[in-house]
């Protein structure tokens, strides 16, 4: 019972402290200098940010009504003074600087960085399109290069398995933030070119401030990227990031998924096209030979009133050396739009599902969607099992 009358609740606790920086005038209006990060302009017009310098930070907000004062856009790695007053979120037991005025103080040190690394690159013919190679129509292996957890890369395998099932996801994990993260990029850029592990890469990672995506602005992936003999596709950050990989790699997308579409092609609309192509080639075919076949009837009407007999005896000539060259026309035209049919079929019957399955492999599904999983069963479960040449259910013990 004593300890219950001497405890006082965490909202007590709280509100306590936020009255005695209330209490301190020295902390109700400061003037502060430091460097913005982790800046977000929220949908209600309020802005949160970060304020740092070389060996500390400490949050800030600025409301709409201040805010909507100002006549710049704040935004990462950018120097700035604020003017406000130090205080207590009750709810979070935190301290952070309530903004009320700001100016710019020039541009960050990290930004300054990655304009001039920008320019040096730029001279240095890093970014000319003429070094861009082709993006392969028909990749088997993508490579994939981000973090090995995260939504980064489960939104890649599930994009491009869903326009491919039988192309092959190759991750190699690297770390996608911090000191060490530029040569293990760089390294894994280059291990993957040595064993030649990909038919095109892709480079990504999700979004964040200019200091979560400072891997990607350093000169030495920017080296790895431009050397690399594999194609590389570029996806770091929010669609409104740009670092320099996105300018030096052979293709730029605006997310991990953007990425996944660009490497990987839809399989189903190949096969329509292959099927508009053969439709369109018997169209031409048999347009070709009613136009000859109207030409030999204006030709016939013309002189056959004139040396019936010779007309008619000159006429057979002419009627089976265009009849040769008819055949001769249409079986080469036949055999070689056959040979580039055989390919394309040969193409997708190597990429087959069921071709898998003719080697021993199955195919199992839960409730009508594919197993790729141990957590996508659970006991109990009934699951059916696709063969070669049947199916059969089982239970999950």
């Amino acid at each position: 019972m004593r300890y219950e009358e001497m405890a006082i609740t965490v909202t007590e606790l709280n509100k306590y402290i936020k009255e005695k920086f209330e209490d301190d005038e020295y902390l109700s209006e400061l003037l502060i200098k430091g460097e913005i990060s982790n800046f977000k302009n929220h949908y209600t017009g309020h802005m949160y940010f970060t304020l740092k310098d070389e060996k500390s930070l400490i949050k800030c907000v600025m409301f709409k009504t201040y805010a909507q004062k100002l006549n710049f856009m704040p935004k990462d790695g950018m120097k700035v003074f604020i003017l406000g007053g130090v205080s207590v979120f009750e709810r979070d037991g935190v301290y952070q600087i309530y903004v009320k005025a700001m100016e710019e103080d020039g541009i960050g040190t990290l930004h300054k960085k990655y304009e001039e690394l920008k320019q040096k690159l730029e001279e240095q013919g890093y970014f000319d399109q003429s070094h861009k190679k082709k993006i392969p129509q028909m990749p088997k292996i993508i490579g994939v290069l981000t973090s090995q957890t995260g939504s980064v890369i489960r939104d890649i395998i599930n994009v491009s398995t869903r326009r491919n099932p039988n192309v092959y996801i190759r991750l190699l994990p690297v770390p996608v933030q911090g000191q060490d993260a530029a040569p293990k990029i760089a390294e894994g850029i280059r291990y993957m070119n040595e064993k030649k592990l990909a038919d095109v890469l892709i480079l990504a990672r999700g979004g964040g401030s200019l200091e979560d995506l400072w891997p990607f602005n350093e000169e030495i992936v920017a080296q790895a990227i431009y050397e690399s003999e594999i194609p590389i596709i570029s996806a770091v950050g929010h669609e409104t990031d740009f670092t320099i990989s996105d300018f030096t790699a052979d293709l730029r997308a605006p997310t991990p998924s953007a990425a996944a579409e660009l490497a990987v092609p839809d399989i189903y609309e190949i096969k329509q096209k292959i099927k508009t192509y053969q439709n369109r080639l018997k169209q031409s075919l048999t347009k070709k030979l009613e136009i000859i076949k109207l030409r030999y009837e204006k030709s016939i009407s013309s002189k056959i009133f004139k040396e019936p007999t010779r007309f008619i005896q000159d006429n057979y000539i002419k009627i089976d050396n265009n009849i040769k060259k008819i055949e001769t026309t249409i079986n080469t035209k036949i055999q070689q739009n056959k040979q580039k049919y055989v390919e394309l079929v040969s193409k997708l019957d190597t990429l087959s599902p069921l071709k898998t399955l003719s080697r021993g492999y199955t195919i199992i599904e839960n409730e009508n969607k594919i197993v790729k999983s141990i957590k996508d069963v659970k006991t109990g479960d009934k699951i059916k099992i696709l063969l070669s040449d049947g199916t059969a259910k089982a239970q999950i013990q």
